[in-house]
């Protein structure tokens, strides 16, 4: 391994902050990104050039619970319509908007799968009422800045068996 790869693979976790390349795997990874994400900075990069509309249909196609509900729709930022027209067109970009919302939810899911330990237990907890956020279902949440960070602490919580 070069010394770039392994700082590379240091940036790549950022303290709360899952791990990039678990994010951009729930994208397709480098076979549809069309390229491999290691940072904060090239994730950046990428959403700014327009993350591939390809990439949201492959998240959205994996999602086993949440799929494509009204609630996602929410925390996402997109309508229905809209994903069916991008999977129509795949080779479309997604704007800084819509990709930054997309890759903030992919973080909340790879962090829930981490504390939960899978991908279908993060997403039924997404769904649920959560006592830590006054009853609120955390993908509900996700459609505010705000929201966003209660669910994101309270995350952190979770993972460091902080419960109050």
């Amino acid at each position: 391994m070069s010394a770039v790869s392994a700082s590379k693979r240091t940036d790549a976790t950022q303290g709360d902050m899952p791990d990039i390349q678990q994010v951009a795997a729930l994208f397709g990874g480098k076979t549809i990104l069309k390229c491999e994400v290691w940072s904060a900075f090239e994730a950046h990069a990428l959403i700014l050039g327009g993350l591939p509309a390809a990439a949201l249909s492959h998240l959205i196609d994996h999602l086993r619970i949440v799929g494509s509900t009204p609630s996602l729709e929410k925390a996402l930022g997109v309508s229905l319509r809209t994903l069916q027209r991008q999977k129509e067109s795949p080779e479309k970009k997604l704007s800084k908007d819509q990709g930054g919302r997309a890759w903030k939810f992919a973080e909340i899911l790879a962090t829930a799968t981490a504390v939960f330990g899978s991908q279908d237990e993060a997403e039924f907890w997404l769904t649920r009422p959560a006592i830590g956020l006054e009853q609120h279902c955390p993908i509900d949440l996700l459609a505010t800045p705000t929201g966003l960070k209660l669910v994101e602490d309270f995350l952190e919580r979770l993972r460091f068996g902080v419960y109050a």
